[in-house]
């Protein structure tokens, strides 16, 4: 393996700092003003999708497989991005409602996965993480709007430390 190869892989160090940096501000702003960062963030959101939507439609000009999936998937985007930026509040509180009764879903399905493997020889740890796996799905679509308003600063709390853990990176190595 050439240097050049290894470094690309690698990436330049300073790039940890700066991740670290955005994090952690990142974290301090959904803790300090958590309706004002999450709208922003839900607004990025929808630009985001609305860019990844004309990027599937263009795509299709230039590569035609999978066309029905690019199709389908840059029409969702340009629409989802559209009501995003056009309904910013409403987005605000929509979003991580759905993001929560999302993982609520996944985690009662994550859950059973779990206890049926724990039942065909998975084990008692399969058999308890599949029941905390449901409960928390329980927990999170019981009030949907009541997580999603706590969602920012939970999002925060993990800015933060992983920001601190990129520049504790930054600076060991």
């Amino acid at each position: 393996m050439t240097a050049e190869v290894a470094n690309i892989k690698k990436g330049p160090k300073w790039l940890l700092l700066i991740q670290g940096i955005a994090l952690i501000i990142l974290g301090i702003l959904l803790f300090t003003t958590p309706a004002k960062t999450t709208m922003l963030l839900v607004v990025l959101l929808g630009i985001y999708w609305l860019v990844s939507g004309i990027v599937n439609i263009v795509w299709l000009f230039f590569d035609r497989t999978a066309w029905g999936w690019k199709l389908i998937l840059g029409i969702l985007g340009i629409i989802a991005g559209l009501l995003i930026i056009q309904h910013p509040l409403w987005s605000t509180f929509l979003v991580p409602t759905t993001l929560i009764i999302v993982m609520g879903v996944w985690g009662i399905m994550m859950g059973i996965v779990a206890l049926i493997q724990a039942f065909t020889g998975g084990g008692w740890g399969a058999g308890i993480l599949g029941i905390l796996s449901i409960i928390f799905g329980i927990i999170l679509l019981a009030n949907p709007i009541f997580a999603a308003i706590g969602l920012p600063f939970i999002l925060g709390m993990f800015a933060v430390v992983a920001g601190i853990a990129a520049l504790v990176g930054f600076f060991i190595k």
